[in-house]
Formats: C-alpha cells, structure tokens, sequence
C-alpha cells in the first residue's frame, strides 16, 4: 500500500472531474487510478484479519473481501443496467490472472532462475478447480446456442441453479484447503508475505472507510463508463474484458509479479490461480443474485469470444501447472495469448 499511496491525490481530483462534467475518459481513468490504492488497502485489511482469525474463518474472510473491490465496482455497473460491462469483467478478471498476470510472474521470476518449480500437486487441484469452474460458465451459453427456442427463463433459471452450484463448490474448496488437506498446500503458505502488523479496530476501520470510498469511486466509473462508450465508441465488452480488471486487481496483481521475482513461484502460481477460481466460484455467482435483487437480471450466458477464451486459458494454465515447473518463455507465451485477446476484444 505504500507504494500506492501516492495515487489517493486521484480522489479528489476525480470528484472535481466529475463535478465539472469533464471528458468521460479523463474522469475514467482518473477515477480508475483511485480505485487501485483503496483496493490495495481493503486487501491489506482484510489480509490482517484474516491472519488473527485463524484458517477457517480467514478463508471466508478472503473470500468475502479478496474481491470486494472488483465486486462493489460491478454491481455499480448492474445498478446502471450495464450488463454485458459486468459479465465482461467476470470474464476479464479471470483472464487476466491466467495469463497477463502469471505470464508477468514467470517472465520475472524466470528472469532469475533458467527452470522454476513449485508445488505440482497444489497446482494440478488447482487447475482442475479452474477447470470446473470454466465448466460452469460456459453451459449457460452452450444451453443459449444449443437451444435456442428455449425460453428465456430457462436460460434464467439455469444461471441461477449454475450459481448456487458454483458457490457450494466454493465452500467446499474453503473446507478442502483449509482443513481437511491443509498439508498439501504448505508448500505456497509457506512462503506466504509478511503482513504488516494492524491491529484488529484499525484493519475494520481501514475496510469501512475504503469500502464506502470504493462505492464513490465506482458510481463515478460507471457514469463515466456510459460516456466513454457513447462518445468515443470503446464497447462495454472491451472495456470490461480488459480496463475494469486490471484497475480492480491492480495491487494484488503487483504483489502476485513482487512474490515470483523473490523467487517464490509457487506463491505467484497459486495467487493466480485461486484469484481466478475465487472470481468463478464466488463473485460470478453472487452477482446473479445480486441482479435479481437489483431488478436487473443477469445470466451466465457470456459471448462466443468469451466462452472460447475462458476455456482455452484454463487449459493452457493447467498443462503448464501440471509439470510442477515453468520457464520465462511459457510466460511470454501467456502474455502473446492474452494481447491477442486484447487486440480481438478492442475491434468489437
């Protein structure tokens, strides 16, 4: 966070931005740059509760809060009706921990060391979650395409049921980690980063203070998000797939590049991974929910692009994973894949 701080000045130069009815992309990516320290804070926060909580309640503590950032910055966007934005984030944040945020940790990491190792059996069960979890966002669309008379409350109806199935797959990967086979994740703990000692009342009042920011922050994003979209024709998917992700993500991303350049690839690896499981698991479902209190229905039904991304990353992450060792040129392949991405996303 420290490194970030510098970036609150962004707060209230957007909300003078904003008051004076500024261009949509200056308020946007003002507006985003003061996101970045306020989701590094509620990260730290939560991190230091979650250490005097103990594993089973500092898991759900992450699970809560790893996210609430990116969570409160798409249910703004649902609030306005920006659906297509919020399913692109969804999508955009797990790409982005696969294969812009792992490439960057093992082209730093490799940089060091020609072969770097990590723990292949935490790895393999963590790509096969991945995989999972790309299953279960990916069969509301197939259902759309397969059946395309259905009605549209089936496609409903089916979201939410893949919803309810996602989140207890979540809570069972919370027991599995956490206490029936702690022993096979040692290895990524234990080199777990020093949390900076912050007594229980500061770290809640850090999380109150930055979480109410946050939402400020998020309104004034997503009324700039329609103007950027009206006036200089950027798509919501574009935006959603690749900016949103990398502003909500942006200090765990950094911490996840720090850990593999120290040499801790296993640490990178797993970050990585569980942030992108975490996204499928928890924060996917509890935004379909989310839309059904909100009034604005939301589906797992992602575009063709979308589908075809998600299920190719998860795969290519998992082969890597499996082997229990990379090199620098397997990141720079996961970087070529994910600007290839950006390219096609940037022309729709």
């Amino acid at each position: 966070m420290g490194a970030l701080r510098w970036l609150l000045i962004a707060l209230p130069v957007s909300w003078l931005l904003a008051a004076l009815h500024a261009s949509p992309l200056i308020v946007f990516a003002i507006t985003g740059l003061g996101v970045v320290p306020l989701a590094a804070a509620m990260g730290g926060a939560t991190e230091a509760l979650a250490h005097r909580t103990g594993p089973a309640a500092g898991g759900l503590l992450m699970a809560t809060f790893g996210n609430a950032a990116e969570l409160i910055l798409a249910v703004a966007a649902l609030k306005a009706g920006l659906t297509d934005l919020v399913k692109a984030s969804i999508t955009g944040s797990i790409l982005g921990n696969l294969l812009l945020i792992l490439g960057l940790a093992l082209v730093v990491g490799g940089l060091k060391k020609p072969t770097l190792t990590f723990n292949r059996t935490a790895a393999g069960m963590g790509g096969a979650m991945l995989l999972l979890a790309v299953v279960g966002l990916v069969m509301p669309a197939l259902f759309a395409v397969t059946h395309p008379t259905a009605a549209r409350s089936a496609g409903d109806h089916l979201s939410e049921a893949v919803a309810l199935i996602l989140g207890a797959t979540y809570a069972a990967s919370l027991v599995f980690s956490l206490r029936t086979h702690r022993s096979v994740f040692q290895g990524a703990s234990s080199h777990a980063q020093e949390v900076p000692a912050m007594p229980p009342a500061r770290a809640i009042a850090v999380l109150a203070v930055a979480t109410v920011l946050v939402a400020v922050q998020s309104e004034i994003l997503v009324h700039a998000t329609e103007g950027v979209v009206a006036r200089f024709g950027l798509s919501e998917v574009f935006l959603g797939l690749i900016v949103i992700p990398l502003i909500g993500n942006a200090a765990e991303n950094a911490g996840a590049v720090v850990v593999a350049r120290k040499g801790h690839t296993d640490l990178a690896l797993s970050i990585a991974l569980g942030s992108s499981t975490q996204v499928a698991l928890f924060v996917a479902p509890l935004l379909v929910f989310a839309g059904m209190v909100l009034g604005q229905p939301m589906t797992l039904v992602f575009t063709p692009l979308e589908v075809v991304a998600l299920g190719l990353s998860a795969l290519i992450v998992t082969v890597i994973a499996l082997d229990g060792e990379s090199h620098w040129f397997e990141g720079a392949q996961l970087l070529a894949a994910y600007a290839i991405l950006a390219v096609a996303a940037w022309f729709i």
